[in-house]
């Protein structure tokens, strides 16, 4: 057969496309469209099993897709799929480059590629590299390694090289960088107006680090970089990803960031936004989680026909496919190693010091964790405080990255009602990501109006105001936050 028939375009753009699906079985139009050339699928909150995580899910796809090269975001900390809805054993980014000890960073990220390895999946749409310079950042916050581009580099190396020691392809996001906004773009186009110079400094030194270091893979951003391109976002901005390509010298899967994002395709549909990412320079197109057979099926035939009328090179396809097998090839063929026990051991607690990796979990203990944590003097009377002690968690809208998983004391059972307070008790009031206008707040003046002694905790980035920061809201942190209210461990 001939590169240029039919068929083999449709298998081409077939392997371009990343879709996902609902339910925990793979659907039959899914098997099909693999038959037909689909190489990779990505598993979202919608594949989680009843009793929680991807486990059945990855078992139908091993028997059903073979060769399938599978994809999720596991990036520990707030955003995990394998924990969810109960909530990551590991630490996120914010944490980790709190407690800046890349040693341990690449001991965490060791820990979750095993985990995803024993689960069949070769590729982690993580870690996020951006540099969360906006405190305001209602999507990046504690996914960041902090607002410090040499920190943020030092770790998302280590996070990458930790990642991929067990075999599973990693993926540096959002490129060129989604920490200097204030809109999420799951909802919006966001813009950064940063000079040209402070985005080389900042935005894009991370993602040179992570080219150094090997990361099969890179994420774009749906957003406006005015210094790059005031016209087109970075997913479909030729100019933006030559940033990539030729000042940065990647040669990995350029991945894009769900197309069924409002910043991607709200204006244009998402065949059509297939269709402009490719021509940017995209490789594998992510689609969405809840993909249909009918929104498959459109992509698939805008590309052909854009392909077919002279609008999208036949040569750019190709090009895309191939190194789309080519990565679905190699994390296979370590999968199949992993199996076999040829795999490098994974790190060990000597390696990185104060980390415990027990098994597959990254596990740090309380007392690490704890040295992420800010404490104002009042949080430290109140821990002296001899008074007993209540924890009030406040509901706090999550982005939808996170999605509805565990977070904080509530997580753990160990929280009261506002109402069910007792008289005398000190209580530390928790919430995240808590803006001036957060009914935290609010809680905590009616608390202290009735004569309590209250402190505000904040398991998100911290916006200022909060006498407790815990840079997270995992079980492994809401656990360290416990043990340093209840004078357990303490905060240097």
């Amino acid at each position: 057969m001939s590169p240029a028939s039919p068929a083999t375009l449709a298998a081409d753009v077939a392997a371009t496309l990343q879709p996902g699906f609902v339910g925990t079985s793979v659907p039959e139009w899914v098997v099909e469209a693999h038959a037909g050339g689909l190489a990779s699928v990505c598993l979202y909150g919608d594949n989680i099993s009843p009793d929680g995580g991807l486990a059945p899910v990855c078992t139908d796809a091993a028997r059903r897709l073979p060769g399938i090269l599978l994809a999720t975001d596991e990036e520990g900390g707030d955003v995990t799929r394998v924990h969810y809805p109960a909530g990551s054993t590991a630490v996120g980014n914010a944490v980790l480059g709190r407690l800046d000890d890349p040693a341990t960073t690449r001991a965490v990220a060791a820990g979750i590629g095993a985990e995803l390895t024993d689960l069949g999946i070769g590729l982690d749409l993580a870690p996020s590299v951006d540099v969360n310079s906006s405190p305001d950042n209602p999507v990046i916050g504690v996914r960041s390694f902090g607002a410090d581009p040499a920190r943020v580099s030092r770790h998302g190396a280590a996070w990458v090289d930790g990642l991929q020691s067990r075999g599973v392809a990693a993926c540096a996001k959002h490129f060129p960088g989604h920490g200097d906004t204030a809109t999420d773009s799951h909802h919006d186009l966001p813009r950064i107006d940063a000079p040209l110079t402070v985005l080389h400094e900042r935005e894009l030194a991370p993602f040179r680090a992570a080219v150094d270091a090997g990361v099969a893979t890179i994420m774009t951003s749906h957003i406006i970089v005015d210094a790059l391109d005031p016209n087109r976002p970075a997913t479909f901005s030729p100019t933006v990803l030559s940033v990539l390509r030729d000042d940065l010298g990647f040669t990995g899967v350029i991945v894009s960031d769900a197309l069924d994002m409002a910043g991607a395709s709200a204006q244009t549909g998402i065949p059509e936004a297939a269709v402009r990412a490719l021509l940017a320079g995209v490789d594998l197109l992510c689609l969405g989680s809840a993909t249909s057979e009918e929104r498959y099926s459109a992509v698939h035939a805008a590309i052909v026909a854009a392909v077919e009328c002279g609008r999208l090179p036949r040569e750019r396809v190709a090009q895309a496919a191939g190194r789309v097998r080519d990565l679905a090839a190699t994390t296979a063929a370590h999968l199949t190693a992993s199996d076999a026990g040829a795999l490098p051991p994974a790190t060990t607690a000597a390696d990185a010091g104060d980390a415990a990796v027990r098994g597959a979990s990254p596990v740090l203990a309380d007392d690490v964790v704890a040295r992420a944590f800010h404490l104002s003097d009042a949080a430290r009377s109140w821990i002296a405080n001899p008074s007993p002690a209540a924890v009030v968690q406040v509901g706090s809208v999550a982005n939808l990255a996170v999605g509805d998983v565990s977070w904080g004391p509530a997580g753990l059972g160990a929280t009261v009602a506002e109402p069910e307070v007792a008289d005398g008790a000190k209580v530390a009031v928790v919430g995240r990501a808590m803006a001036p206008e957060h009914p935290a707040h609010a809680v905590a003046q009616r608390l202290r109006a009735a004569g309590h002694d209250v402190v505000l905790v904040e398991c998100g980035w911290p916006r200022g105001g909060a006498d407790v920061e815990t840079f997270g809201g995992s079980p492994a942190v809401a656990r360290a936050l416990l043990a340093v209210l209840r004078g357990e461990v303490s905060v240097p």
